[in-house]
């Protein structure tokens, strides 16, 4: 069994506590940004200008989101507390994940930028983001297994953790963190390997929908219908989407091949 016994609250500031969560979710955002920069780089067909606002878009559409879905899944909670709607800490990756892709591809749409291209780019980041993100749930103590008597298990002893304290439980955050690097060395090795363009990004979705479907089984969550959590019901609805897009209208490039450009993202 490894035990845990990490205060969530890093330091505190003036009366403020800053979180080890809020920490990590910053580190997080800081990933796909420098992602996004270093991609740029490397990429003749995008600009800073062009990161800033993507950067600019995306970020506040996905917190914004992320919160909504978490309100949306606890609203017995939060229909009674309505003050407390608004705040930090709550938020799911999912909504995070949507929400910055629908922000974006309003902005693209809007700048005539193809969505698929820089949606192509930001797959593996998003995925290495997410792995960090998960640190911060593990030292948190939030998005825990169920209990369990593995080897493995975590349990935490800190009295303030959000994790059930002296109870093994799975620990659903570290097997994610490692399934997500698995994810972003597979996603690095597929790069400008399929075409349209948004078919990595259609890859991606797939192996996380695949993954937060079947890992919530022994996630504690808050059942909504059948007895499958929010992220369930998404994650099939994802896995629908994406993978029809996928099998209508992906195909394999072959190493040599000439590609055929899309649409200049650059606008």
């Amino acid at each position: 069994m490894i035990y845990i016994n990490v205060d969530p609250i890093a330091f505190s500031i003036g009366g403020i506590d800053v979180a080890w969560y809020g920490i990590m979710v910053a580190l997080a955002v800081v990933t796909i940004v420098a992602w996004l920069l270093l991609s740029i780089r490397k990429d003749p067909r995008l600009s800073y200008e062009m990161a800033i606002n993507v950067a600019l878009v995306g970020i506040p559409s996905g917190i914004i989101f992320s919160r909504l879905l978490h309100v949306v899944e606890y609203w017995d909670y939060f229909s009674k507390n309505p003050g407390k709607i608004i705040g930090g800490e709550g938020l799911t990756i999912y909504g995070a994940v949507l929400g910055a892709a629908l922000g974006i591809w309003i902005f693209s749409k809007i700048r005539k930028i193809s969505f698929g291209y820089l949606s192509d780019i930001l797959a593996p980041g998003i995925i290495l983001a997410q792995a960090v993100g998960r640190v911060g749930c593990t030292l948190n103590g939030c998005c825990y297994g169920v209990p369990t008597d593995l080897p493995w298990a975590i349990c935490y002893t800190a009295p303030g953790s959000h994790g059930p304290v002296g109870i093994p439980v799975h620990p659903t955050q570290v097997y994610e963190i490692i399934y997500n690097l698995i994810v972003f060395g597979i996603l690095l090795s597929l790069r400008k390997r399929f075409r349209p363009e948004g078919s990595l990004f259609l890859i991606y979705l797939v192996f996380y929908a695949a993954w937060r479907l079947g890992i919530d089984f022994i996630r504690e969550g808050n059942p909504i219908i059948f007895g499958l959590h929010e992220a369930q019901l998404i994650s099939i609805a994802v896995l629908i989407f994406a993978g029809v897009q996928l099998a209508w209208k992906t195909r394999w490039i072959k190493k040599g091949d000439v590609e055929t450009p899309g649409e200049n993202p650059a606008g």
